[in-house]
């Protein structure tokens, strides 16, 4: 019902779909399973429809083109893609064309503004964390799907994207025919691969999976930390792989770029994951603005013990999922993780990057992979140098607040030895904790005396005024029983991706 009706909204709502398919801090993963079909399942527009698109940027077809397949191979959400022959230094080269839909721009700014005029009525039914993702994926949202209309950004990335991988013969990215393209129609060499999901094909060809899948990791890896620009949509459908077992890259429409500190943020992160250094994980989620500062970090840290179990291949014990789920629900009334805007596309090419890996290999170990690839590009011992170089920085400060401290505990001890030291407190109460306090008494001083009041003007024979003391009563005892409330939220049980594919192919 969810898939029909989105398909039926139209083109923005499906690519709100996808992406909301692959984020699971907002959504559960009973929805994320069913929005999950949008990556492929998208009708394209009509041939008419597209070819007067076409035409507009290219002029005529038949002209332009030696042969064109007018049966649309790919269909997205916001184009589709055709095969088609062009005629190039006296040879005849296979392309492929992307067409925008028609009148799609008039249609996504309608759309948008009906998302943005409903986002606070769904903000009034979810937590604070919660709300803090939901306005950053709806920014991001409304970026992404304009850049995503922009072929010739598309271009200028792929070319990019292409030129950094261009001495690595494990990858393979189209290159752009410029004289075939523009702001609405981008034509790529075409490059012929099988579904990088159809995991029978690739076992009856002889690819070695797991090793396509160390590839994938170590490409996203390279594009985000190394390179700053990155593919940022990596779903089965916009992946290949050749017979000789190179990884194909289409679709280039949702990319991104990563600034230096979050790169540096990212690789604390992993570097901390591949020493096991549980603190170190919080630290850089902390840092880079994911995780509150105020979550239960002992919770946290259970949290992260069992990911990390899970990204090594491990089976996490149910009953320990069922253990902390529960911790987390009794210690933490607000969400401990947030999206910034500045991580939106990072968090969505981990997670779909993930679940490729996993279906290519459900044993497959993302820990070894990446410390792998961070010793060799030397990311491990940049970390301890720069470690050394703050622990220095900190003895040094040290011994300076050291030499500092005599003085001023001599002063203290002839101040106390006066009896002329005085100490001030103050109490810092963030949660309202007091202000609750104080409520919760005068509620209940005003109850005891509204209920003996009612009981006196009873026995006095004052019928109405007892009536009245009883109404009074009545309203400050659901007044004190609000303040006893906790706020309520909408909550995502955690996604554990391994364990779900291994059940759903059990059902199977």
């Amino acid at each position: 019902m969810l898939l029909e009706s989105l398909l039926t909204l139209g083109p923005t709502f499906i690519k709100l779909g996808q992406l909301l398919s692959t984020r699971p801090d907002v959504l559960p993963p009973a929805y994320i399973d069913v929005l999950s079909a949008l990556q492929d399942d998208v009708p394209p527009a009509e041939w008419g429809e597209a070819k007067r698109v076409l035409e507009d940027e290219l002029g005529p077809v038949d002209e332009r083109f030696a042969s064109f397949d007018t049966d649309a191979i790919s269909g997205a959400s916001l184009g589709q893609v055709y095969r088609a022959r062009i005629e190039r230094d006296d040879t005849t080269q296979e392309v492929a064309v992307k067409v925008r839909r028609p009148n799609i721009e008039e249609l996504v700014a309608a759309d948008l503004r009906v998302i943005h005029w409903s986002l606070p009525i769904l903000l009034y039914f979810v937590d604070e964390s919660r709300a803090f993702s939901l306005e950053n994926l709806a920014d991001e949202f409304s970026k992404t799907i304009r850049e995503e209309m922009d072929y010739e950004r598309e271009a200028e990335m792929l070319t990019e994207i292409r030129a950094n991988f261009a001495a690595d013969d494990r990858f393979l990215i189209p290159a752009v025919v410029e004289s075939h393209s523009g702001p609405r129609v981008l034509t790529m060499e075409y490059v012929e691969g099988t579904k990088i999901n159809d995991v029978e094909t690739l076992e009856r060809k002889g690819i070695d999976r797991t090793q396509v899948a160390e590839n994938l990791q170590r490409s996203y890896l390279q594009m985000i930390i190394d390179d700053g620009v990155f593919h940022a949509d990596p779903h089965p459908g916009n992946l290949a792989v050749t017979d000789d077992g190179r990884i194909v890259f289409y679709d280039f429409g949702m990319s991104g770029r990563v600034d230096p500190f979050v790169q540096e943020k990212i690789v604390d992160f992993y570097v901390a994951v591949a020493n096991q250094d549980i603190d170190g994980i919080l630290d850089a989620l902390i840092e880079i603005g994911t995780l509150s500062p105020d979550a239960d970090r002992g919770v946290m840290a259970e949290v992260m013990e069992i990911a990390i179990q899970d990204a090594r291949g491990e089976d996490v014990e149910q009953y320990r999922v069922n253990q902390i789920v529960g911790q987390i629900e009794d210690s933490i009334y607000a969400f401990p993780f947030r999206l910034p805007k500045n991580l939106a596309l990072v968090l969505r090419v981990a997670t779909v990057v993930e679940g490729v890996c996993v279906t290519l290999d459900p044993d497959f170990d993302f820990i070894s992979t990446a410390t792998a690839y961070l010793t060799e590009q030397g990311y491990r011992e940049e970390s301890v140098r720069r470690y050394l170089e703050e622990t220095g920085q900190q003895l040094r400060e040290t011994g300076e607040s050291l030499t500092r401290l005599a003085p001023k505990a001599e002063r203290a001890l002839d101040r106390l030895d006066r009896d002329d030291l005085y100490v001030r407190i103050g109490v810092e109460d963030s949660e309202d904790v007091f202000e609750t306090l104080a409520k919760r008494l005068v509620y209940g001083m005003l109850l005891t005396m509204s209920l003996f009041s009612m009981g006196v003007l009873y026995a006095l024979e004052a019928p109405e005024a007892s009536i009245v003391a009883a109404v009074f009563s009545v309203v400050v005892t659901i007044q004190l029983y609000r303040s006893f409330r906790k706020p309520h939220a909408i909550r995502a049980k955690p996604q554990f991706t391994r364990q779900n594919l291994r059940k759903r192919r059990g059902e199977e």
